[in-house]
């Protein structure tokens, strides 16, 4: 039985504009189901005019070479759900090492089946248009996998012409033991996992806190640091085209992309 409201609503009585959303532009993150950083760590770095629009896939832990093999059949699906109708600029898969098992061509496929022609970036993809843009051929990478997992992001880097001077990782399986790894602890990995040779070194992985600690590590080291999720937000800005500075990331964001 309905009840009658005590109140009579009313129409609100005053003219006013719209705000714009996203005036600048709009990205579209796909990430892991069990992912506790990437979209904290992304939105720390995304200027306030951009929009951030998040789906996820789903996956399990713990993250071994076949749970981060078949997680990918789910990106269609996901890729669906950014913003339908309206769609978003450039859309970013948020995680390095299933790129790095399935392939960066593969991910930009699946994603494009289910938003057909939307310009896709990955973290995997952003590094290695990173550490060309700046000029860095001798990689140090340190990251957070088991270590076969670890080995595949470094093989993805051979694979695309950078020499690896030296490879570390944490040997964790499970997200949020990743994302617990304190900042300090980080940055720390990344002055061990330096060699004086290294052109460069890399952090891999959007589950971790690495963003903020890589124009520390950079002032440390004398040397450019590049992150999974820093690389990305660089990456998929300059696909839009956004002109705008950011800082407080580290010196990559002083670049434009390198043209190859």
């Amino acid at each position: 039985m309905s009840v009658a409201p005590a109140v009579t609503p009313e129409p609100v009585d005053l003219s006013y504009l719209p705000d714009p959303v996203a005036p600048a532009g709009r990205i579209g993150l796909i990430t892991l189901a069990t992912d506790f950083n990437g979209e904290d760590d992304l939105r720390r770095i995304i200027p306030h005019d951009v929009g951030l629009f998040t789906t996820r896939i789903e996956n399990a832990n713990p993250i071994t070479v076949d749970t981060l093999r078949s997680m990918a059949d789910d990106l269609p699906r996901a890729a669906r759900t950014l913003l339908p109708g309206y769609g978003v600029d450039v859309a970013i898969f948020g995680c390095t090492s299933g790129t790095a098992v399935n392939g960066s061509d593969r991910i930009e496929a699946l994603i494009n089946m289910g938003m057909p022609g939307t310009a896709v970036t990955n973290p995997l993809l952003a590094a290695d248009v990173a550490l060309r843009t700046i000029g860095a051929q001798k990689i140090a990478v340190v990251a957070p996998y088991v270590l076969d997992v670890t080995r595949s992001v470094a093989e993805q880097l051979i694979v695309r012409g950078f020499d690896v001077t030296r490879l570390l990782g944490f040997g964790l399986e499970n997200d949020i033991d990743m994302t617990a790894i304190p900042p300090d602890a980080l940055l720390a990995a990344a002055l061990q996992a330096n060699s004086p040779d290294a052109d460069a070194v890399f952090i891999s992985c959007t589950a971790i806190r690495s963003a903020e600690i890589a124009e520390r590590a950079e002032k440390l080291l004398g040397k450019p640091v590049i992150t999974s999720n820093q690389a990305m937000i660089w990456h998929a800005l300059n696909l839009m085209k956004y002109d705008k500075p950011v800082t407080g990331f580290g010196t990559l964001f002083n670049h434009a992309p390198h043209k190859s």
